[in-house]
């Protein structure tokens, strides 16, 4: 049956595409969600939920300040999805530390927060702090941490709370979401689009945001796009509950509001294979105890490997097809981070209004520039 209700359609049911249609829909468009099959490699179900600003942009000032646009929105989102859908994403922006265990990364990583605080002046502040001064506020911290960097503006969300409350939220706003609906095809027609899902099916759109993570490749390709997105994995540990709670939040250790630990940081170029690797895992754990050695004897309950979306140069696409004006295509890797900005601000952009903040340096025409340079 062709169905003509939506005036957008977008094809991806986590966190980029459910954020990208709450956004649409507080402009006042009718939005249709195409979520995929349960079996599809979904980076929003397995990532680390971060609200992170630290370093990200150092060697490219657009996306320092796309990223610190989005940290600023977080407060005002996280309470309209809230509002929406009645499920607290426990947010909480008060702070977050780069730990280090090696001086030349310590030394790197500095380098960077001088670079993006170049670029975003007053709008970004950061401390360095070395190892002895670190323990003399932090005295749990292990002799193995030669230092930190804090960053006030970072945080962390309930990742899945967020997932269900952007659902749940998508649908009290008039959203309508279609389950296991996965998009086999996008046909160009004169209305618009045709799309051919898995299960036989047949939609068509006026207007579609291709929002669909790994699985954009072969729609993307359809529709006129450049853009090849690739896998990158990261593995996870999940500790059991603790009675006390940490004093810090890291990217690499934070406690989820429910008490256990979620530590993390790796990264592997291994293509679509999230499986978790002893390797890692030992790696993980490792780095853990060094920089709070009484995790020691703190019980590893879950691990897991997860796979981010990654564009070829690793920054967000948003670009609009030269070959068919209707499509859209929103991609990166940063989904928790830029999630309030998908939310909010993306909405001009995708409207062309005159408030569309300038995504220039995002449209994926960098690609064929860099490739002929």
């Amino acid at each position: 049956m062709v169905r003509r209700e939506a005036e957008i359609t977008v094809i991806g049911g986590g966190v980029v595409g459910l954020a990208t249609a709450f956004g649409l829909l507080r402009a006042g468009r009718r939005v249709r969600v195409l979520d995929g099959a349960d079996s599809d490699l979904r980076a929003s179900q397995g990532n680390f939920g971060l609200v992170w600003l630290q370093g990200k942009g150092a060697g490219f000032a657009p996306y320092a300040q796309l990223s610190r646009d989005a940290v600023a929105l977080w407060p005002d989102f996280a309470a309209e999805v809230q509002e929406a859908s009645g499920i607290d994403l426990a947010l909480d922006q008060s702070g977050g530390y780069e730990f280090f265990t090696e001086a030349d990364e310590f030394s790197a990583f500095k380098a960077d927060l001088e670079a993006q605080e170049a670029t975003l002046g007053n709008r970004f502040s950061h401390e360095v702090i070395p190892g002895d001064d670190l323990r003399r506020s932090f005295p749990e911290i292990g002799p193995g941490v030669v230092g930190a960097t804090f960053c006030p503006l970072d945080g962390h969300v309930n990742p899945l709370r967020l997932l269900r409350g952007l659902r749940v939220a998508v649908t009290a706003l008039g959203g309508e979401i279609v389950q296991g609906a996965k998009v086999e095809k996008v046909t160009p027609v004169a209305s618009g689009f045709e799309m051919a899902l898995e299960n036989g099916s047949r939609l068509d759109a006026p207007r579609v945001v291709l929002c669909a993570g790994l699985g954009a490749a072969p729609l993307a390709a359809q529709l006129g796009f450049a853009t090849r997105v690739r896998a990158q994995r990261g593995e996870l540990l999940i500790t059991e509950k603790l009675e006390t709670r940490l004093p810090f939040l890291s990217s690499t250790i934070r406690q989820v509001d429910e008490g256990g630990l979620q530590i993390g940081g790796t990264k592997a170029e291994v293509g679509p294979d999230d499986r978790e690797t002893r390797e890692m895992m030992a790696g993980l754990a490792q780095h853990a105890v060094t920089v709070l050695p009484a995790l020691a004897d703190v019980r590893v309950l879950r691990a897991w490997g997860a796979l981010r979306v990654m564009s070829p140069d690793g920054y967000p696409v948003y670009t609009r097809s030269a070959a068919h004006p209707a499509a859209a295509m929103v991609t990166c890797h940063s989904g928790v981070t830029l999630a309030a900005f998908h939310g909010t601000k993306l909405a001009d952009w995708l409207e062309d209004t005159a408030a569309a903040p300038d995504l220039e340096a995002f449209d994926e025409h960098r690609f064929a520039l860099s490739a002929s340079a």
